[in-house]
């Protein structure tokens, strides 16, 4: 749990409550969302977590390790819980490019892009942060090509 003046110690130093965090959390805490897996057992992820944000794989590992996740929060008798995935991208200009791996993620072209995002979606990954930190073309450029041809693709809940 999120604390507004942490205490901890290990082996590494000792936080004595002298810190304040800032700003303050308007109601309640702090969600704290589990990123990869912490060093944590994945039922300590499940039950300590307000969410998970994991690293890309392929779907189908990816849909095992929600599963899994998942029945780890229902074990605990928790309310469901939203994964997140990051994801860098190189998206090419023309859009039938098929996919090639960059360092966790992949260049392509907006049509693959849909159809790996619409698969993340139906297997349960409730938002997906992508990055564009390996991408070659003009980000502004990028960036209105992800907004008119790729997020029309999804919905949109508040």
């Amino acid at each position: 749990m999120a604390s507004s003046r942490p205490h901890f110690a290990n082996a590494y130093g000792e936080v004595s409550g002298g810190i304040d965090m800032l700003p303050k959390p308007s109601s309640g805490q702090l969600p704290l969302l589990i990123t990869g897996g912490s060093q944590q057992h994945p039922d300590w992820i499940a039950q300590n977590g307000d969410g998970w944000m994991t690293y890309p794989r392929n779907v189908d590992a990816q849909a095992h390790i929600i599963d899994k996740y998942r029945a780890g929060i229902k074990s605990f008798q928790l309310p469901n819980k939203p994964v997140m995935q990051s994801l860098y991208i190189d998206l090419a200009e023309n859009p039938d490019t098929k996919p090639h791996p960059i360092h966790l993620g992949f260049r392509s072209g907006s049509k693959y892009l849909i159809e790996y995002l619409s698969s993340l979606e139906k297997i349960g990954v409730n938002h997906v942060a992508l990055n564009l930190r390996f991408n070659n073309n003009d980000v502004e450029q990028t960036m209105k090509q992800l907004a008119l041809d790729i997020l029309p693709n999804f919905s949109h809940e508040e």
